[in-house]
């Protein structure tokens, strides 16, 4: 039925690697134009004509386990440990090398890292006992000392080792400037107790593009480690635009870019400009009368004026303010059956295109609902 269904028939198909190589050779922008294609189809088939537009802010995270120093500390050593264990295998009996510099301390910085969970899950919040504080100065040791062994290594493997040696060599390469930020930062923490900007944090050595996210929600989401998407949402339930932000930027700046996409992508503004009263400002409302939007409706926060009451109050106010409420149902829906609640691609661009990938699912589901719907035949009415 499947291969009727995609006519394939009775020719052959390729394996599921063959095509996750495929998807893996895409990059980024080849995926966001065959989401912009699909929006294209949406307006020729008839499902939006882009009179309405809301846009709203979700977090996706990246498939990482909850960052500590300790953890992070334990991941650097058992990287760095697993690679150096692969390199003596390579190389074998240097001239001029100790053995000493391939050893693996991943037991030990494991047993380490244990002890000072246990540590801190006993002692009070913001505090460090001093025997956590000794483990963790142990635990710095041990992972300066495998850092200062992979930096030995490097120059061994590429003038001893093949093309596997040449391989590993990059490995550590990459990941030797990476284990130099999580010592530095766990360093100013815990032994200098400095506070450490979230820019410039490290919270994962294999995503190292992960931002720290904190949007005021209750806990236990008051911080979400992945990176901000801004969607756009025009009616028929069409994804037209999506973004990936850096770090965690106000959203008021992003709908400005919102309204320009929108007049590019259907070559009119809309008629209706909503957005929820995190994005209001005197700036957005001004940039949204230029572009020709008839109506705004984003809510003013805070102390308002007779005038702004008055406005707010109106029908056609507070018919779009329901509209608006939609894209939240939309935002669940991505993450519930999309599957963009969590990124278990890997890579920046493996990031944007799981996000890519997502809207596109949603546009075509859409578009083949309202394909279909024409056709469904309503049982009869009873007697």
């Amino acid at each position: 039925m499947l291969r009727q269904f995609t006519r394939v028939y009775w020719h052959g198909v390729p394996n599921y690697a063959t095509l996750n190589d495929w998807e893996r050779a895409l990059r980024p922008t080849t995926v966001y134009a065959i989401h912009q294609r699909v929006v294209q189809l949406a307006v020729q088939r008839g499902v939006t004509m882009g009179k309405k537009l809301r846009s709203d802010s979700t977090v996706t995270e990246t498939n990482i386990h909850y960052p500590t120093d300790s953890g992070l500390l334990e991941d650097s050593v058992r990287v760095l440990g697993r690679m150096l264990s692969a390199g003596r295998e390579l190389v074998g009996q240097v001239p001029g090398v100790s053995k000493s510099v391939f050893v693996n301390h991943t037991r030990s910085v494991k047993r380490l890292a244990r002890e000072i969970a246990r540590g801190t899950r006993k002692a009070k919040k913001a505090e460090i006992a001093p025997k956590t504080q000794r483990w963790y100065k142990k635990l710095l040791r041990v992972t300066c000392e495998t850092l200062t062994h992979a930096q030995t290594v490097v120059p061994v493997l590429k003038k001893y080792g093949d093309l596997a040696g040449q391989a590993l060599a990059d490995s550590l390469t990459h990941y030797i400037p990476l284990v130099q930020r999580v010592i530095d930062q766990a360093d100013r923490r815990v032994v200098r107790h400095e506070s450490v900007p979230a820019s410039d944090k490290l919270v994962s050595l294999f995503e190292p593009h992960t931002a720290i996210i904190r949007r005021g929600k209750a806990a236990p989401r008051e911080t979400e480690f992945g990176h901000k998407v801004w969607l756009d949402e025009v009616e028929g339930g069409i994804v037209s635009d999506y973004r990936i932000l850096r770090g965690n930027p106000p959203d008021q700046v992003q709908f400005p870019d919102s309204l320009r996409h929108h007049k590019k992508t259907f070559h009119h503004p809309p008629e209706v400009a909503s957005a929820d009263r995190g994005i209001h400002s005197p700036e957005n409302e001004q940039a949204a009368q230029k572009a020709g939007v008839s109506k705004i409706c984003m809510p003013q926060p805070g102390h308002k004026s007779p005038e702004r009451i008055e406005y707010e109050h109106q029908k056609w106010f507070r018919l779009e303010q329901r509209f608006r409420a939609g894209i939240e149902g939309r935002i669940s829906v991505l993450k519930r059956a999309r599957h963009l609640d969590r990124c278990l691609d890997k890579g920046e661009a493996g990031f944007e295109k799981w996000i890519g990938w997502g809207c596109i699912v949603n546009n075509l589901v859409l578009i083949a609902q309202a394909i279909i719907a024409p056709r469904r035949r309503r049982p009869a009415a009873s007697k």
